[in-house]
C-alpha cells in the first residue's frame, strides 16, 4: 500500500500444510529492474503475494513476477484471497484491465509491488476516503485502513514504524508484531545458510503481503512504507526504512 494497502506465482505455487497457497519464491535470476512505471499518488497498492480488498468489492492478489533485465510483468489473479478456480492475468504497465468488475490502468510493477489507478472516479473517491476511526477493531471492519490511500490513515501507519534510516527488527517466530492500523507481521523463517527468509503481512483477516525467499538488500512494502531487507541473522529480519 504506498498510495494505497497497509500494509502486497507463476501460475500457481505450492500449498503450505494449512491449504494457503504461496507464493512462488523469487528467482535468484531475477535481473531486474526493481521497478518499471511510476506510481501515481492515487494507486493502489498490491502487494507481492498478497491481496487487495478493492473499493465497492471483490479483490486482486499479486500472484508473480517476471524480470528480463528491460521490462517487467506480473500475473495478477482475482479475489483477495486465494482460491482455486480463480482467474489470472498477465500484466504491463501502460495496460488497461478490469479486475472484480473495476477499471484501472497498470502503473507500475516492482519485484515487491504492482501499483493499479483506478480509472473510474466513484473508485478513486472510495480509496481515498477517510475512515470512521483510524483505531482498528479486526476483520473488514478495518477494510478503511487496510487498503486505503487516505493520506490521514497513511500518515498514521507510517508512525508506526521507525523513522527512515532507522531499523525494525522482525524475530524469528516472535510473535505477531502488530501496528496502529490493524497491520500485522510475522516472519515464517530465516535460512542463513542460503541467506533468504519468509515474512507474511495481514491486514483486516487479508494476507496482505508474503515476501518469499527475501535477500538482503532486497525491497519490501507494508502500510505504504518501504524498506530494504538489511540484515538476516538466526533469530530476526532487520529492515531498514528507506522512505519518508
Amino acid at each position: 500500500m504506498g498510495a494505497a494497502a497497509l500494509l502486497a506465482l507463476t501460475g500457481c505455487g505450492s500449498s503450505d500444510e494449512g491449504g494457503h497457497q504461496q507464493p512462488a519464491a523469487a528467482s535468484a535470476a531475477d535481473k531486474g529492474p526493481v521497478c518499471v512505471g511510476q506510481a501515481p499518488a492515487d494507486g493502489l497498492h498490491v502487494l507481492r503475494g498478497g491481496g487487495f480488498r478493492l473499493p465497492g468489492g471483490g479483490g486482486v492478489q499479486y500472484a508473480a513476477a517476471e524480470a528480463d533485465g528491460t521490462t517487467r510483468t506480473a500475473v495478477l489473479r482475482e479475489g483477495a484471497k486465494y482460491q482455486a478456480g480463480q482467474r489470472q492475468q498477465t500484466v504491463r504497465t501502460g495496460q488497461r484491465i478490469t479486475a472484480a468488475g473495476h477499471a484501472f490502468t497498470v502503473s507500475q510493477i516492482c519485484s515487491y509491488r504492482v501499483v493499479l489507478e483506478p480509472t473510474d472516479a466513484k473508485d478513486k473517491g472510495a480509496a481515498a476516503a477517510a475512515p470512521r476511526s483510524l483505531k482498528p477493531v479486526g476483520g473488514e471492519a478495518d477494510n478503511g485502513l487496510c487498503f486505503t490511500n487516505n493520506p490521514s490513515v497513511l500518515a498514521a501507519a507510517g508512525k508506526g514504524f521507525p523513522p527512515r534510516g532507522q531499523t525494525l527488527s522482525v524475530l524469528r517466530n516472535g510473535g505477531v508484531w502488530r501496528f496502529p492500523t490493524g497491520l500485522s507481521i510475522t516472519v515464517s523463517y530465516i535460512d542463513t545458510d542460503t541467506g533468504v527468509a519468509g515474512f507474511t503481512g495481514v491486514c483486516a483477516a487479508i494476507p496482505v503481503a508474503h515476501y518469499k525467499d527475501t535477500r538482503v538488500g532486497d525491497t519490501v512494502e507494508f502500510a505504504g512504507v518501504q524498506f530494504r531487507v538489511s540484515q538476516l541473522t538466526e533469530t530476526a529480519v532487520r529492515l531498514t526504512r528507506t522512505s519518508a
